[in-house]
């Protein structure tokens, strides 16, 4: 008994001799376990931070020549002596300069940027003095991918279109887990000035005139306050125009001293800006709502609201003939690979217990294969503080790693059963489980150790596709400890309990 007393791990010891605490606390892992898999964010790809900064200088009536020579240069010149960049890149064009400037992967965001504001503000004395504005200094995210396409189309005008999609986006933008809704393909309205030049001249004004009389024309200013039934009212005078013929019959004064109504100089049209932005579906023009999920927020959720809101102002809001078409929708293909997860989850739950059934016996099998799941709800329960969403890499370290959980538990029901049948009358099956679990806690710990030792430095691996791969060998280092505590602590218990003891 000595001997056996010295070969007991206490971590078995004292799960065996607590066996109601340790049921109970197998079922709050469980139900814990379904929690976090249920809360934990759903996505395609993880979110991956690569510090990149983009430097933007604008310099109108410059050629290229002169804004490399003038702007890049000089900025570049300083961005070099910045530690932790990994490339530049420059672009000059015609009266615009661009400079991009990625970092390392081990450099915080907010670092990379403040460094590259400090040079571009070194670089101000360098740079021409008439620079309509300073160098812009913005950052990229990679995570602002569009999760989803709202194509509005219909035979109506773009104009009304735009205004149903305005409601769309403001529905849409009211929801946590959205950043924000980007209208592509929309018009503007825009009221047009168009000044005959032969008719101005003779009149004798000039553009700034005309900028100047609309200008002023157009304000809401404060008139001050005003004593009514024993309180203060403000008062305020409201400019904004309401119509055309109010901006027709502004009058201009020339610089002359001569009177002269806009309409006699100029045309006024209420009409829209040039596009910048199109969108195409199907050969047809649409206006097209780029959805963008902000990061850490679950995929599936947003676009269930998102889907659940369409239906609903199709119903209430939205004409029976307007179009509306969602395309590019990511959370279909993460719906799809979150059902493969768990279809191959309880299938391969299901071939672990079918084979070790055949050398185990059915109960001795179904009590090792409920490894599986517990090991899988204690990596659920961690991955929330570990900030882990549930995304293609994780779920595949998952399947990897369903094969592996089992053998923990395979050697420690099996010892138990080998030092039970072999000491019958000498050790009840307590004593053996005791015993088993200890004998083998060294063995199974190092094999334990020995399969994740290539995944360690994995999880080290630098640059952007070290960033991307992180999420499997750590998904695997969890999911693995969890199946040593499996086996250590639960495995045993069920052994005591149900293990057959003829």
């Amino acid at each position: 008994m000595k001997n056996v007393k010295i070969k007991e791990f206490f971590g078995t010891s004292w799960a065996i001799d607590n066996k109601t605490s340790i049921y109970v606390l197998a079922i709050i892992i469980s139900i814990f376990g379904i929690i976090s898999y249920n809360t934990i964010p759903k996505e395609q790809f993880p979110e991956l931070v690569i510090p990149t900064m983009i430097v933007n200088t604008v310099y109108p009536g410059t050629s290229p020549t002169d804004i490399e020579n003038l702007v890049t240069r000089p900025i570049e010149k300083n961005l070099k002596s910045i530690n932790g960049v990994k490339k530049i890149t420059s672009n000059s064009i015609q009266d615009f300069s661009t400079i991009v400037i990625e970092f390392n992967t081990d450099v915080e965001v907010a670092d990379a940027k403040q460094k590259v504001k400090d040079a571009v503000d070194k670089s101000k004395s360098d740079l021409p003095n008439d620079l309509p504005q300073d160098p812009s200094v913005m950052e990229i995210d990679f995570s602002e991918i569009p999760i989803m396409y709202i194509n509005l189309s219909g035979d109506y005008e773009l104009d009304k279109i735009k205004k149903y999609a305005d409601m769309l986006q403001d529905e849409i933008e009211s929801f946590k887990e959205i950043t924000r809704v980007d209208i592509v393909g929309a018009l503007e309205r825009e009221i047009q000035v168009n000044v005959d030049m032969f008719k101005l001249q003779a009149a004798g004004a000039t553009l700034s005139d005309i900028s100047r009389a609309v200008s002023s024309e157009n304000v809401t200013i404060s008139g001050g306050t005003i004593a009514m039934d024993g309180t203060r009212r403000s008062i305020r005078i409201t400019g904004e125009f309401k119509d055309l013929d109010v901006i027709k019959n502004i009058v201009i004064t020339s610089s002359s001293g001569a009177l002269v109504y806009l309409k006699d100089i100029a045309e006024i049209k209420d009409d829209f800006k040039e596009k910048e932005s199109y969108a195409s579906l199907n050969r047809k023009n649409v206006i097209t709502l780029n959805v963008i999920k902000k990061s850490g927020e679950n995929l599936l959720e947003a676009s269930d609201k998102i889907k659940n809101v369409i239906e609903k102002m199709k119903k209430e809001k939205f004409p029976s003939k307007l179009n509306v078409v969602i395309t590019g929708d990511m959370s279909v293909h993460t719906r799809t690979t979150l059902a493969d997860l768990n279809n191959t989850i309880i299938i391969g739950f299901i071939l672990v217990t079918i084979v070790l059934m055949f050398f185990m016996g059915l109960t001795n099998a179904l009590f090792v294969g409920l490894s599986v799941p517990l090991s899988m709800a204690l990596a659920y329960i961690v991955m929330p503080g570990i900030d882990f969403t549930m995304n293609m890499l994780v779920m595949f370290a998952f399947i990897f790693a369903l094969g592996i959980v089992v053998d923990d538990a395979i050697v420690v029901i099996e010892n138990t059963h080998r030092i039970f049948m072999q000491n019958k009358g000498k050790y009840d099956i307590v004593q053996s489980a005791k015993y088993a679990a200890g004998e083998v806690f060294i063995p199974i710990l190092s094999g334990t150790l020995t399969t994740l030792a290539p995944f360690f430095p994995l999880a080290f691996w630098p640059g952007i596709v070290g960033k991307f791969m992180y999420f499997i060998p750590v998904t695997l280092i969890i999911t693995l400890f969890a199946s040593l505590i499996v086996a250590y602590i639960f495995n045993p218990v069920f052994a005591v309990t149900f293990m057959k003891h003829d």
